[in-house]
């Protein structure tokens, strides 16, 4: 595999504000939220850039940015003898621009005097709030290969999730010759792409942009600064106008890939972690997620019944079962708990004995979640106090709503950050 230490730049989006995943991203941006016990989103396509020989990363951010700051500061430490990096670029009003980003365009054209500033031929754009495991090598290239001016990763869909992306037309040579974003089921039928025999058998003949962008230096410069300077979105004005003036290539993926937009969809694919076989491999020696390296003890767990549920470092359970859950980093489940089909974030910290003893003494729960609770298709944020008897019993029967506590949508509970459920309380 060639090494692209020295021709690539990888720019990770950090998103807007996020109000899909409300109330996670309340007080921290959409890459900043954590996944699978003990990650955070943007550890994934950091991750897959480091296992792609990519070691040079910025990433963009605007929105509730200071825990991705520190996540950053805190995880990727290059050796004083590599070239690596991974630098924040936050938004910042400069004599001639005084705005923030407008969108993914703006966002790298805004960026473009810092990056500029490396030597490089190629640049990888990606998305900081999607679950997969790529090898940008391999599309890398291909790129190079085919004397592609910008490649666009694509994903075969089926007619369900079409009109959700923006979806692409190719020819014979993988060249994209037509773009809609979006589309309505009506014209579904005329952006059928040849996706290959076994995607066309899983009735998934639509290819969508996963957002993800190989860009030549010198045809992102002419796109952003020359020919189309006021241009904010990639995939709404940038993409739709290169197809006419460059050659852009499609580079179809078939693996795993799941975008974290709503809250549905990022509690799905956490607990599809629980899987026997994951479709998103953690266990994969090749494919390494990285995140920060954290000292804490390994988990303890007494008296409790296991059932499809990952659990991360420092927790410390009593529970009487768990069932289908994700358990995250220093959690603490106290005896007789019942958990089924939740996402548990866990804590950023240990209380102290003194807490504890504070806590008992003005009858407030200690962090984590009490005795004899039941938990059903939840999300429990971090540093969560639920007291004893509480019982949390999402499902479609609950009306979509917003408290001080929680949310609740589409049948899944979300309670929020640093919540206080006294004892008794229900859902």
């Amino acid at each position: 595999m060639q090494n692209f230490s020295k021709s690539v730049v990888a720019v990770i989006m950090g998103g807007g504000a996020g109000s899909r995943l409300y109330p996670l991203t309340a007080s921290r941006s959409k890459p900043a939220v954590p996944i699978a016990g003990k990650y955070r989103l943007v550890d994934i396509p950091i991750s897959n850039c480091m296992n792609s020989t990519i070691n040079r990363m910025f990433v963009l951010t605007q929105f509730n940015s200071a825990s991705l700051n520190k996540h950053i500061k805190n995880t990727y430490h290059f050796s004083a003898f590599s070239t690596g990096f991974v630098d924040i670029l936050a938004a910042e009003q400069t004599p001639d621009n005084p705005g923030w980003f407008q969108g993914t365009a703006d966002a790298v054209r805004q960026s473009l005097r810092h990056i500029s500033t490396l030597d490089y031929e190629y640049i990888l754009i990606l998305s900081g709030d999607q679950l997969y495991q790529m090898d940008f090598a391999k599309m890398l290239q291909v790129h190079i290969d085919t004397g592609t001016d910008i490649s666009i990763a694509t994903i075969p869909v089926n007619e369900s999730d079409a009109p959700e992306f923006g979806i692409m037309k190719t020819n014979e040579e993988n060249i994209i010759t037509s773009f809609i974003e979006k589309p309505s089921k009506d014209i579904l039928n005329e952006w059928a792409s040849d996706t290959g025999a076994e995607m066309i058998r899983l009735g998934k003949p639509y290819l969508a942009s996963m957002g993800i962008y190989v860009f030549n230096k010198k045809v992102l410069n002419e796109l952003l600064k020359d020919k189309h300077p006021e241009a904010t979105d990639f995939g709404k004005e940038i993409i739709p106008n290169s197809i006419v003036e460059y050659k852009v290539s499609s580079y179809q993926y078939n693996g795993y890939w799941t975008d974290i937009g709503n809250i549905h969809s990022f509690f799905e694919a956490n607990l599809e972690l629980t899987a026997d076989i994951p479709l998103f491999n953690l266990f994969d020696n090749n494919k390494t997620i990285y995140t920060r390296a954290r000292m804490l003890p390994p988990a303890k767990i007494s008296g409790t019944t296991l059932e499809k549920t990952v659990i991360a470092e420092g927790s410390i359970i009593h529970a009487s079962r768990l069932e289908h859950c994700v358990v995250g980093i220093r959690s603490r489940i106290g005896h007789g708990t019942t958990i089924n089909s939740s996402y548990i974030m866990g804590n950023d910290y240990y209380e102290t004995l003194d807490h504890m003893a504070e806590h008992r003494k003005n009858n407030t729960p200690l962090m984590g979640i009490g005795e004899r609770c039941y938990i059903k298709d939840a999300i429990i944020d971090k540093n969560c106090h639920i007291g004893n008897d509480v019982r949390i019993n999402g499902g479609k029967h609950l009306e979509n709503t917003d408290t001080e506590l929680y949310s609740i949508k589409e049948g899944i509970v979300v309670i929020k950050k640093g919540a206080v459920l006294h004892n008794g309380f229900v859902i």
